[in-house]
């Protein structure tokens, strides 16, 4: 049986800033927005991604205080590429880190307005063989 990891609950004070953020500054396709009475919340993927984030006030969500996630890991094919990109945004982001030479072993971080805490770890390999193929990739704008 396969199991996949799709969506990652993101804990946030502010809507509508979490959304500017993920999307204009990160790079996040906006899945959607979705408001049903109380409830409001959004959707968004990286790109080339099978696994997303949501952002609102759903009972996952609001059981989380907003800036209490850490950890949570992107992966890129080229760290300094991604890095640039990111500032270029006016994304703040660590320096990057080399733990080991060997593929997978460089990162860097950066935080979301309201302090979760994203981890970026170079991966060579997705460039060559990313985990989901280009063409199937449409779903998520690219």
């Amino acid at each position: 049986m396969d199991w996949t990891l799709e969506v990652v609950i993101v804990p946030v004070a502010d809507l509508r800033r979490s959304i500017d953020f993920y999307r204009d500054q990160v790079g996040f396709d906006l899945d959607h927005e979705t408001e049903n009475g109380a409830m409001h919340f959004a959707q968004l993927t990286p790109r080339g991604s099978g696994c997303s984030i949501v952002i609102g006030n759903l009972p996952g969500q609001t059981a989380m205080a907003p800036g209490s996630l850490h950890g949570v890991q992107l992966c890129v094919a080229d760290a300094a590429a991604a890095r640039a990109e990111l500032v270029g945004r006016g994304v703040e982001c660590s320096e990057i880190q080399v733990i080991d030479p060997r593929d997978g072993g460089t990162f860097f971080g950066f935080a979301d307005p309201d302090g979760n805490t994203w981890a970026v770890q170079q991966l060579q390999v997705r460039g060559e063989k990313p985990l989901i193929p280009h063409d199937h990739r449409s779903r998520f704008g690219a």
